[in-house]
C-alpha cells in the first residue's frame, strides 16, 4: 500500500517538476468550473465542490497508487448525492461519506480492489448511461431559464415539474448555454491540452450573460458570494439509527468511488505505460472521502477526464495532483468573487457536455452488437438507475450479471467480457 509519490520522488527532477507544474495549473483551472457545477447539480453549495477538489485532490495524490490520478467530485456522484441530501439532509450526506471512507480503507486492506474486475461490464455501462441521462435532464431548468419552485428528486417528478414550468422558458439563458457549449466543443478541438479551454468557454459565456438586460442567473445571484477560506473541520451527529439508515448510501458511495477510481487508474496506466497500485489507490480514496467529509465536502473519487487532461498536459507524478489542488485553493482565496460571476446556464451546458462524454456515444454501436444477455443488462440497469434508484440498479444488475455469467460458463470467452480492472 506504498503511495506512488514516495516512489516517484526518488528520481524526481527539474524537468519532471516543470511538467507537473504546467499540468497541475491546467487541471486546476479546468477543475474549478467543473467542481462548482457538480456541487450545484448535486443540491450542495458551490463552495463544497471547491473544498472537495482541494482536500480530496491533495489526499488522493499524496496517498494514492497512481502516478497521475486526479481526485475530486465527479458527475457520477450527482445522482447519489442529490438523493441522500433530499432524504437525509446535508448532515446525512457527510456521515454517509465518512462511512464510505471507512469502507474503502477496509476494502484496500482486504485487497478488494481486485474484485472490480468481476463487476460485469454491461452493468457498469448501464448505470453510467443512466447517470448521464439524469445529469443532463437535471440541467435543463438552468439551461432554459425555467422557474421551478421545488425540484423533486425522482426523474419522473423532475420531468413533470419542468413541464409545469414551461411557461417560464426564456431565450437569454438558452443563448448563453448554446454559446458556451459550442465554445467548449470548439476550443477542445482547436486548443492544445495545456490551454484550459473549458474555463475560457465558461468565462466567455458568463461574459455574454453579463450583458445588460439579459437577466441571467449567476452563482453569486443565486447562492451568494463564495467564501475566501476553507471551513473548519467538524463531525456530524452520529447514532446507531443514523448509521443503519445511511449504510446503503455509504455502500453505494464506496462502490462508485472504488469502481470509478480504479477504472480511471487503468486509463491512466495505458496513457503513461505504467501500472498503478490498487490497494494504495482504494485506501487513498477512503482517506480522501473521510477528509472531505470532515471539511464539509462531497464524496471523492478519481476523475477520468481530469486525469486524462493531466497526462496530456504533461503531468507525470502525483506532484501535479497536489499542484492542481493548490491552484484551486489559490483561486478560492484570491479570486472567489470572479468565480461567483459564472453564469448558471454556462455551467449547465458544461455538465450536459460532461454527461454526453460520460455516456460514451462512440461505444453505442458495440452495445447494439453485444450478446443478448449483455444488452438486457445494459437496458435493465439503465432503466432502474433512471426510474427507480441507483442502489437497486447496482444490486439487481450485479446479481443478474453474475447469474448470467455462471450460466454462460460453457460458452466461448468472447460471449462475456467483464471490464478490465
Amino acid at each position: 500500500m506504498k503511495p506512488k509519490i514516495l516512489t516517484t520522488l526518488r528520481t524526481y527532477s527539474r524537468a519532471l517538476f516543470l511538467g507537473d507544474l504546467v499540468a497541475g495549473v491546467t487541471v486546476g483551472l479546468v477543475a474549478v468550473p467543473l467542481s462548482l457545477a457538480i456541487a450545484i447539480a448535486s443540491g450542495a453549495t458551490p463552495e463544497q465542490g471547491l473544498v472537495t477538489a482541494i482536500i480530496g485532490g491533495t489526499l488522493v495524490s499524496l496517498l494514492g497508487g497512481s502516478r497521475v490520478q486526479i481526485g475530486g467530485p465527479t458527475g457520477a456522484f450527482i445522482v447519489v448525492v442529490y438523493g441522500v441530501i433530499a432524504t437525509h439532509g446535508m448532515d446525512g450526506l457527510i456521515l454517509a461519506t465518512l462511512m464510505a471512507g471507512v469502507i474503502l480503507i477496509a476494502a484496500g486492506l482486504l485487497r478488494a480492489g481486485n474484485l472490480v474486475a468481476h463487476v460485469p461490464e454491461p452493468v457498469i455501462n448501464g448505470f453510467t448511461l443512466g447517470i448521464a441521462v439524469i445529469i443532463a435532464t437535471s440541467q435543463l431548468p438552468d439551461l432554459m431559464g425555467l422557474t421551478v419552485a421545488e425540484m423533486p428528486a425522482e426523474f419522473t417528478g423532475k420531468l413533470a415539474a419542468m413541464w409545469e414550468a414551461r411557461g417560464s422558458l426564456r431565450f437569454a439563458p438558452i443563448l448563453v448555454g448554446l454559446v458556451t457549449g459550442g465554445l467548449i466543443i470548439a476550443l477542445r478541438r482547436w486548443l492544445p491540452p495545456r490551454v484550459p479551454g473549458l474555463i475560457v468557454a465558461v468565462a466567455l459565456g458568463s461574459a455574454l450573460a453579463a450583458l445588460p438586460g439579459l437577466g441571467v442567473d449567476t452563482i453569486a445571484s443565486r447562492f451568494g458570494d463564495l467564501p475566501r477560506h476553507l471551513p473548519a473541520p467538524s463531525l456530524p451527529e452520529v447514532s446507531l439509527e443514523r448509521l443503519r439508515d445511511l449504510l446503503p448510501s455509504a455502500l453505494v458511495i464506496a462502490f462508485l468511488a472504488g469502481v470509478e477510481s480504479l477504472l480511471s487508474a487503468v486509463v491512466a496506466d495505458r496513457m503513461i505505460g505504467g501500472p498503478h497500485r490498487p490497494r494504495a489507490e482504494v485506501s487513498a480514496q477512503g482517506v480522501a472521502n473521510i477528509g472531505s467529509a470532515l471539511m464539509g465536502g462531497l464524496p471523492v473519487t478519481g476523475a477520468i477526464a481530469r486525469t486524462a487532461t493531466n497526462v496530456k498536459a504533461g503531468g507525470r507524478t502525483p506532484v501535479a495532483g497536489v499542484i492542481h489542488a493548490a491552484t484551486i485553493l489559490a483561486l478560492m482565496l484570491f479570486a472567489a468573487p470572479l468565480a461567483g460571476h459564472m453564469a448558471l446556464p454556462a455551467m449547465a451546458a458544461l455538465l450536459i457536455i460532461t454527461a454526453w462524454n460520460m455516456a460514451e456515444p462512440d461505444k453505442w454501436h458495440s452495445y447494439l452488437r453485444a450478446p443478448g444477455p449483455d444488452r438486457v443488462l445494459i437496458v435493465l440497469t439503465m432503466a432502474l438507475t433512471v426510474l427507480v434508484d441507483l442502489t437497486v440498479a447496482i444490486g439487481v444488475g450485479v446479481a443478474l450479471g453474475l447469474l448470467l455469467r455462471r450460466r454462460a460458463r460453457g460458452r466461448r470467452p468472447e460471449d462475456w467480457t467483464p471490464r478490465d480492472r
